[in-house]
């Protein structure tokens, strides 16, 4: 794969600054400079090697030959709309949201070498600190191409998450929106809401089960408040499938029936686990 002479990360928190040591032990760029909102983590960054150089001004985008916007669903948005008018015309921007309508709709039109990624890899950590270069390895991202979409674009950042160690698979922004709310953003709901149903006094009694079920809901509020808004038809839809599931179980304990209860759980055990 050609090399990129110039990439700028527009957000190194945990995925921008994982993707910038990807990057680098890869050797997949000349330079790699990094932008943060937070001085301290584009300093952090700079500092574990996962950028060469820090920047504060979105100016620095127009030399650079790919962007990724490294950022919240709505700061991904309001990002690719200051920079529209700074990138060179050959220049690749991609970003690595939760959702992905909105952020294909909003951009476009307006980046022509736009090209909409959604890694499934990271960790309920926040921050540059927890950035690790393997944290893409044997994953999969999700590209989201529609009508606009360059084919040479979209064909070069294929060969870029391969590069990384990456499957790539296409799917429509729709249908991966449609996916992710039964997929991750239900499972973050289901968990944030559980984490809070348990009374302070009980906290101390939780085990294994409880602490692997409720592990991400220690992520970052800001984050997935953005992407439960930005995908709520859908993750609606999740919601509800599940409140009918939760529902037949409630009733089954309720009405001591053991044989109905037992249906439920072996219908959910023989459910087909993931695979990728």
């Amino acid at each position: 794969m050609q090399r990129f002479r110039k990439v700028v990360i527009l957000g190194t928190g945990l995925i921008g600054g994982s993707l910038g040591l990807a990057i680098k032990a890869k050797r997949l760029a000349g330079e790699i400079v990094g932008l943060s909102r937070h001085k301290k983590n584009a300093l952090l960054a700079k500092k574990i090697g996962a950028i060469d150089r820090v920047t504060f001004s979105l100016s620095e985008v127009h030399s650079a030959d790919l962007v990724i916007l490294a950022a919240p669903v709505n700061t991904i948005i309001s990002l690719g709309k200051s920079i529209a008018g700074l990138l060179s015309k050959d220049c690749i921007v991609i970003d690595v949201g939760s959702t992905k309508a909105a952020v294909v709709k909003s951009l476009s039109g307006i980046l022509t070498n736009f090209v909409g990624c959604h890694p499934l890899a990271g960790l309920e950590k926040r921050g540059v600190v927890y950035a690790r270069k393997g944290i893409f390895h044997h994953s999969v991202c999700i590209i989201t191409p529609e009508e606009r979409t360059q084919p040479k674009a979209l064909s070069r950042v294929r060969s870029f998450w391969n590069k990384l160690g990456v499957k790539t698979i296409l799917v429509s922004p729709e249908e991966h929106d449609k996916a992710l709310a039964f997929t991750s953003h239900l499972p973050h709901a289901v968990a944030f809401s559980l984490n809070l149903s348990v009374p302070e006094k009980y906290l101390r009694f939780c085990a294994g089960g409880f602490k692997d079920t409720t592990r991400i809901a220690s992520s970052g509020a800001e984050l997935w408040a953005q992407i439960f808004l930005s995908n709520r038809v859908h993750l609606l839809q999740a919601l509800a499938s599940f409140e009918g599931n939760l529902a037949a179980l409630k009733s089954a304990v309720r009405n001591k029936d053991q044989n109905a209860l037992a249906e439920i759980l072996v219908k959910s055990n023989k459910k087909e686990k993931y695979s990728r």
